[in-house]
Parts: structure tokens; C-alpha cells; sequence
């Protein structure tokens, strides 16, 4: 599938998937950085049912050189444009025996420096010494979020469901969702894949039934400034 139909699928849908971004041994490249981390400090969160690093690259800056490769760097350009840079970085792995689920939301938060106050940013939350606060919808809307599968996904191991082109009603309650007129997906992704998504479509995700493990890595990008004094808590440039 080309670039456009890409961009088409996500303006339509929400979401699009994209095979084969990382061949096998890259995969497990990235894994070892990963596992040869030391775990500490308030950004990673390890309980039976899931493991999470937030601000992980930040967390565990050798991997961005292995994510970033040429292939995931072209589609970034061809699909979202020259000007997006990283805002927000999260690690998940849900174990092979996880009861771990999410219901169906949208994500409606992003993350920043500070709080101060600004007409159009609220509520706000912190959670682990970050800050986080709902922006304008404007703002939401821009933003890209890629899911970098380090394993095979499906729904039997917690991959998405969402509900194609949910992203298109703005700001919506999961109970508004019309079970005889819309359909649920399941975003299958093999291990090397990527899915791209837009923030506000509805998704959610299963509990594990095959025993079999879950790693995902969730980046956020934007092209947006934010009104000072407010700044992206991890900004991070491409190029």
C-alpha cells in the first residue's frame, strides 16, 4: 500500500497497520537494549499484570537510534508530514498470563512541564512527578500515535479494538457508541509491525486467553507549539 492510502485509511478510519517497519533481528536489537535497562524511579511501573516505562526514551535513550530507522523515519514524513516531532514515549509489556484489560476511551490528555493556568487546558492531572492536562481539541485532532509491535499481536493477546472512524466525532462518551451501525476492528499486527492511530479514536483492549506475551511501544507526535509557559514534557526532535 502506498503513503496516500495510508494517510486516506487513517483520515477515514482513525487508525491504518503497516507490516514489516523492523525485520527480526532488529526486533531483538531493541529488545536487549530494553532488558539491559535498569529499572528505577517513578517512570516504571511493574505490577503481575503489566510492566510500563513512561517517558522511556527518555528512560532508555540507546533505543531511539534502533526505532528510528529509515523505513519508520519515511513513513513518518510521507503520512504525517516534515514538521512532527516526538511529545510523549511509553513502554508496555503485558505478560503472557495477564488479566490486565482497558475499556473502550479515547486518549484525551497530553503530557507537559508545569501547570499553569490556560483557557482551554483542563482538567489536569499528575501521576508519577508528570503533569498531564487535556488540551484544546485543535491540538488532539494533530496528533499521531504510533504502536510499535515487538511481538505478534491479535486478539487474543490484548490487541486493539477500536471502532473506525470514532476519531471524526471529536470528544465522545464510549456509551454513545451505536452497536447496530457501528462495527468493532481488531488491529492484528504482527511482530516488526506498526499501527498508527489518531488519539481520539475510541480503542480498548482485551484480557490474554493464549499465553502468550504482549510488547508494544506507544510514541506520540505532534507539529503543534503550546502556549507559554507550557512545553511538551518530552520533546523530541527527528532529524
Amino acid at each position: 500500500m502506498a503513503a496516500g492510502q495510508y494517510k486516506t485509511e487513517i483520515e477515514i478510519n482513525g487508525f491504518t497497520t503497516i507490516d514489516a517497519i523492523y525485520t527480526d533481528g532488529e526486533v531483538a536489537d531493541i529488545v536487549s537494549v530494553i532488558e539491559n535497562t535498569e529499572y528505577r524511579g517513578e517512570t516504571f511501573r511493574q505490577s503481575a499484570d503489566l510492566f510500563a516505562i513512561r517517558q522511556f526514551l527518555k528512560e532508555v535513550p540507546d533505543v531511539v537510534p534502533l526505532l528510528f530507522n529509515n523505513r519508520l523515519k519515511d513513513v513518518i514524513k510521507s503520512v504525517f508530514g516534515k514538521n512532527y516531532f516526538i511529545v510523549k514515549s511509553i513502554y508496555f509489556d503485558k505478560p503472557a498470563a495477564s488479566n490486565w484489560f482497558v475499556a473502550y476511551h479515547q486518549d484525551l490528555t497530553i503530557s507537559v512541564d508545569r501547570k499553569a493556568a490556560i483557557e482551554k487546558f483542563g482538567p489536569w492531572t499528575i501521576k508519577q512527578n508528570q503533569f498531564a492536562v487535556q488540551p484544546p481539541l485543535q491540538i488532539l485532532e494533530n496528533i499521531f500515535t504510533i504502536r510499535i509491535h515487538l511481538d505478534d499481536t491479535n486478539q487474543d493477546n490484548g490487541a486493539l479494538k477500536v471502532i473506525p472512524g470514532s476519531h471524526a466525532k471529536k470528544i465522545c462518551r464510549p456509551e454513545t457508541i451505536d452497536r447496530s451501525t457501528e462495527t468493532e476492528a481488531i488491529c492484528n499486527v504482527f511482530k516488526g509491525g506498526i499501527m498508527i492511530m489518531k488519539p481520539l479514536l475510541l480503542h480498548s483492549s482485551g484480557r490474554t486467553t493464549n499465553h502468550a506475551g504482549r510488547r508494544v511501544i506507544h510514541i506520540e507526535f505532534s507539529a503543534d507549539a503550546l502556549p507559554e509557559p507550557l512545553q511538551w514534557a518530552e520533546k523530541l526532535d527527528l532529524n
